[in-house]
């Protein structure tokens, strides 16, 4: 919404040229009635005769996604096609690079020709038939991928693990905007506040950041824990802080937006993501890091990379390493405003949504057609 924003208000500031923009998308309308209506026009869940036409309108076409659908037809209108990779869908079925049967990341059954695997992988959570047709659709997605005039990966993780030719990293972006009365390091008094935001699925590793908050109290420690979000496994971890005895520390506030979620993160010195799958490039740590929060985060995948040195980072899956770090922050609380400032400016240099805009812009504009 941001690229298409700007694309179609401004363009690039310094010239008088600008884009006309149309998005097509499969979702349905947002339900805030309270948000302004795009400079653009929005097209929802097009047929595919409509979406031929509006691919055969087109210039440029900008794909979130190596989509099929649109991917063929590009290729058969001979349109210039541009594949910005948010996923593995181009190189993993179940497109998260992440192995079901044993809840870890997946050392790349589908780049070694194991496919055999990859059907195992999906096939209980899938049935046989529905695990066999997303191996066929990686293998069109994949080969359909190749004819892109670019494809941009979001991390140089995620553009080594795809290994698509013509792929040029553009980095994900996000607002420089800080909550008010807040500085880099920000910490209120007492005990020190811990928070996990994001979706609580499987991949995510939330139950390794309850059982390393499980260590921390068998060791002593005050602290405070909030998960802020929602999803399947929800009931599941809410049963291990039970068994866990984590009541009066550890609270799941649901999903939170806008002034609720600050609202959330308002006593929040220390923001915690432990995946257990390789992340591409979660706007979530970004979104933390722009707000001066220290981060501690898996060492794994495009997670590592945004964080850098300007985080604290653990083995994936390994609670009493996690705890280790959560310990070292409330043993050196000075940490919490050194890191935090690293971890603000490593955002401002690297993760503006001004530059991820100049980038995509200069890229559109760079070979026309």
């Amino acid at each position: 919404m941001d690229l298409s924003r700007e694309l179609a208000l401004a363009g690039d500031r310094s010239e008088t040229a600008r884009f006309e923009v149309t998005v097509v998308t499969q979702t349905l309308g947002a339900d805030d009635r309270n948000s302004p209506d795009p400079p653009f026009p929005v097209v929802r869940r097009p047929g595919p005769a409509q979406l031929w036409k509006l691919i055969a309108g087109t210039d440029c076409l900008l794909l979130a996604g190596p989509a099929i659908l649109p991917l063929l037809f590009s290729l058969v209108l001979n349109k210039r096609t541009i594949v910005t990779h948010h996923g593995y869908q181009s190189i993993c079925p179940n497109g998260m690079l992440f192995h079901l049967p044993t809840r870890g990341p997946c050392p790349g059954h589908f780049a070694a020709r194991h496919y055999g695997e990859c059907v195992k992988c999906n096939q209980a959570q899938e049935g046989l038939a529905r695990s066999m047709r997303l191996l066929l659709l990686t293998f069109a997605r994949r080969t359909l991928s190749r004819f892109a005039k670019c494809n941009v990966a979001v991390s140089q993780h995620l553009s080594e693990r795809i290994a698509l030719p013509r792929t040029q990293v553009i980095r994900n972006g996000v607002p420089f905007t800080v909550d008010e009365g807040r500085t880099p390091g920000f910490a209120r008094p007492g005990p020190l506040c811990f928070a996990y935001v994001g979706r609580l699925v499987i991949e995510k590793g939330v139950n390794t950041l309850i059982d390393a908050a499980g260590i921390l109290k068998k060791r002593g420690y005050a602290f405070q824990l909030l998960i802020i979000g929602d999803g399947p496994q929800r009931e599941a971890l809410q049963k291990r802080a039970a068994c866990l005895d984590l009541a009066g520390r550890l609270d799941f506030l649901g999903f939170l937006t806008g002034e609720d979620l600050r609202a959330g993160l308002s006593a929040v010195s220390v923001a915690v993501m432990p995946s257990i799958w390789e992340d591409v490039a979660p706007l979530s740590a970004l979104e933390q890091m722009m707000q001066g929060r220290l981060i501690i985060g898996s060492k794994i995948g495009g997670l590592a990379e945004e964080i850098g040195d300007a985080g604290l980072t653990f083995p994936l899956g390994d609670a009493n390493a996690l705890a280790d770090q959560m310990q070292r922050v409330i043993d050196e609380p000075e940490l919490i405003v050194q890191i935090g400032k690293r971890a603000q400016e490593r955002a401002l240099q690297n993760y503006t949504l001004e530059r991820m805009i100049s980038e995509y812009r200069s890229m559109i504009r760079k070979n026309p057609r």
